[in-house]
């Protein structure tokens, strides 16, 4: 081989190798010029269409990744062309793994979103395209699932326990939730206490009440309460204390007037005396004394 020829075939071998080191560094912006006709041509034609592919590819991870965190759009997907190959291989297993992780995700939310809106029958899908959901996909199904049993039946529980006590007027009730624990435990029990104080209060009233009724009036309300309850309590004690009063009052008027006083008619007569013919008068008035009779005098 002449010496020219040498030193450009090594010339065009060294530029080739420094784009393979290039490429290989992910500089994808390299390329080979494309000079002389054969296989050195046909070489560097073939390295361009390489790098071109691998640089399209990197920037579509990038734009889809760029979408995804940005803006949040998890139905962005990976698009080269061509997509023979290895190439598009590459581009479909990325968007199926887009696919599998975005669509649980977008699930969850929809659940997340009808718990917003009140309604706490929907759930999400521990299936994926593949079968059943594995690793923290699974997980965070199944936890958005038990958060909206768990606030379903707490729901159910607590509108249960209200309908009773307020619209059914049935006193004891309380509501049943398994499974809770921290804040929903908390609540929970909240309204348990708010539903047992209430009956307790509103049953001392009812006791008392009754035994008034009755004609008891020794019994008074005697729970601790507050606010209006507390207002009710005392009206209530009052009115029980006013009728006991009354009552003592007129038990002893009746027992005075029916033991110290016997009451009685004492008629008194009047007619004429010397003169004249007269018809006799008969007056009558109360006394606390033995009767008498016209023309008799006592003694």
């Amino acid at each position: 081989m002449p010496d020219a020829a040498k030193e450009l075939a090594e010339e065009q071998l060294e530029e080739i190798l420094s784009a393979l080191y290039r490429m290989r560094d992910g500089d994808f912006s390299v390329r080979l010029r494309e000079r002389g006709s054969g296989t050195v041509q046909e070489i560097a034609s073939v390295f361009n269409e390489v790098v071109d592919h691998s640089e399209q590819l990197s920037s579509e991870l990038q734009r889809v990744g760029d979408v995804v965190r940005d803006e949040g759009r998890l139905h962005e997907r990976v698009a080269v062309n061509p997509s023979r190959g290895a190439w598009g291989e590459s581009a479909r297993a990325l968007n199926d793994l887009l696919d599998e992780v975005a669509e649980p995700v977008t699930d969850v939310a929809r659940v997340l979103d009808s718990v917003a809106e009140g309604q706490l029958s929907r759930r999400a899908s521990t299936e994926g395209r593949r079968g059943e959901l594995k690793g923290d996909l699974l997980r965070l199904a199944t936890t958005v699932n038990r958060m909206a049993d768990q606030m379903s039946g707490f729901t159910e529980e607590v509108t249960r326990v209200a309908r009773e006590v307020g619209t059914e007027g049935k006193l004891g009730g309380s509501a049943q939730v398994e499974g809770v624990s921290g804040a929903w435990r908390e609540v929970t029990e909240s309204v348990n206490q708010m539903a047992s104080r209430l009956t307790n209060q509103v049953r001392d009233i009812s006791a008392v009440t009754t035994a008034v009724a009755r004609g008891d009036l020794g019994k008074k309300i005697t729970i601790d309460v507050q606010g209006e309850m507390l207002d009710l309590k005392d009206t209530v004690n009052t009115m029980v204390d006013q009728l006991s009063t009354f009552a003592d009052e007129v038990t002893r008027v009746a027992r005075e007037v029916g033991t110290r006083a016997s009451w009685a008619v004492e008629p008194t007569c009047a007619g004429s005396r010397a003169s004249g013919r007269t018809s006799p008068r008969t007056s009558t008035r109360w006394r606390t004394t033995s009767p008498t009779r016209c023309g008799t005098s006592r003694r």
